[in-house]
């Protein structure tokens, strides 16, 4: 028997803010593991680097070496609907063209979970529309994509026209409290990965403008306009975690797709941020964590000495002559395998929170009159972004 939306989200609160130690830190200021539970330390000082990666990637493998170290966290109630995925017939090769595969793939596994529905479609920070012109193709459904820059609304319309579809772009800000009178009450609104504060504008203005139908797949938790995390729900507004943006970044942090390259300038900028993070606490006399801007990943590919003296720019201060690089770099490259170790335990905690998350949007949309499910739309490493949020306006 399923429980109530309330209670699991209550039983996944706790949860969540009973294990705060394990996920609530950051690993960069850790100089050794943080957690004084032996069976965890032994669990982890028994994996090779190899273990490390495999398990990142596997919820079976991270079941296998850690439900004894944390039963609860293997033992949530589980939200996500099983339904079976409509089949349906290949798209034509035309339709598809100039649409990368695991995009394609995203938008195919989309579809199999579309409704019987006849209601227009608003397509929310449609892009080019790619999504909206395959919805529109397959179920004849006229559509309104919405989207921002006029040079993809200009695209989109050119290829719908082309395609003799039913879809017309109007170049909107979706965060603009215009939009409205766009919405109306018999329409189903639609985004696939709409990033943080996108897909909190979405659910706001469906439940202000009345809208029937809605299906939604969320992605980039952190991208929202405040330092922490509003809830929505008035249970979560109860029992809210406070979540800042670095805790909402690690929702994301799980990666399936990047290529050998990203892989490798990921790898680096861990490294070299630990090495220059050592050296400036060394010249500086500073044990205090200083956080680094984002930066072009292009810096990764060149030498150390460059991104060290980047960094300490930002941080204001100038480097000193003659340093011994290797140095800093063999003692990263021993915190990295520390550190990595501490990362694989807060990664425990990703679906957790991308689930409380989850569960307060529901929460949400449930206070307003709808009737809400949850799948997973697609295979995990087609996207790790695979929860698809439904909901029909009773």
């Amino acid at each position: 028997m399923t429980l109530p939306l309330e209670q699991q989200f209550l039983q996944l609160s706790q949860l969540l803010q009973n294990h705060q130690a394990y996920w609530r830190l950051t690993p960069f200021t850790c100089s050794e593991l943080p957690w004084q539970d032996a069976n965890l330390q032994q669990v982890l000082t028994d994996l090779s680097d190899q273990d490390l990666d495999l398990i990142d990637q596997s919820s079976q493998l991270q079941q296998q070496y850690f439900s004894l170290v944390f039963p609860e966290l293997f033992n949530l109630p589980n939200i996500i609907a099983t339904n079976q995925p409509n089949t349906l017939p290949a798209l034509p090769f035309w339709l598809t063209n100039g649409v990368n595969g695991r995009k394609l793939g995203q938008i195919e596994a989309f579809c199999q979970h579309w409704p019987n529905s006849s209601l227009p479609i608003v397509e929310w920070c449609a892009g080019k529309g790619h999504l909206g012109r395959m919805l529109a193709y397959r179920f004849a459904q006229p559509v309104i994509s919405l989207e921002w820059q006029q040079n993809l609304c200009q695209q989109g319309q050119e290829l719908a026209q082309q395609f003799e579809l039913p879809q017309h772009f109007i170049q909107a800000d979706v965060l603009a409290p215009s939009l409205p009178a766009i919405l109306q009450p018999e329409q189903h609104l639609v985004a696939l990965h709409a990033c943080g504060q996108l897909h909190i504008s979405m659910l706001q203005q469906a439940i202000q403008a009345g809208s029937s139908s809605i299906h939604l797949v969320p992605c980039c938790y952190h991208l929202i306009d405040d330092a922490e995390y509003q809830p929505l729900s008035a249970l979560a507004q109860q029992h809210n975690l406070q979540l800042d943006q670095q805790q909402l970044k690690l929702i994301v942090q799980g990666q399936v797709t990047a290529g050998a390259r990203v892989e490798r300038l990921r790898h680096t900028e861990i490294h070299w941020r630990l090495a220059y993070e050592l050296l400036r606490q060394y010249y500086v006399k500073d044990t205090e964590y200083r956080t680094l801007k984002s930066v072009s990943k292009q810096l990764f590919s060149g030498d150390f000495s460059n991104f060290a003296n980047w960094a300490a720019q930002q941080h204001q201060w100038t480097l000193p002559t003659n340093i011994d690089w290797p140095y800093f770099l063999n003692m990263a490259a021993k915190r990295q395998q520390l550190i990595k170790r501490i990362e694989l335990v807060r990664h425990l905690f990703r679906r957790p929170l991308e689930l409380w998350l989850l569960l307060d949007k529901m929460l949400y949309l449930q206070q307003h009159g709808y009737k809400v499910n949850a799948h997973e739309f697609c295979d995990f490493r087609l996207s790790p972004r695979n929860l698809l949020l439904t909901a029909i306006k009773t």
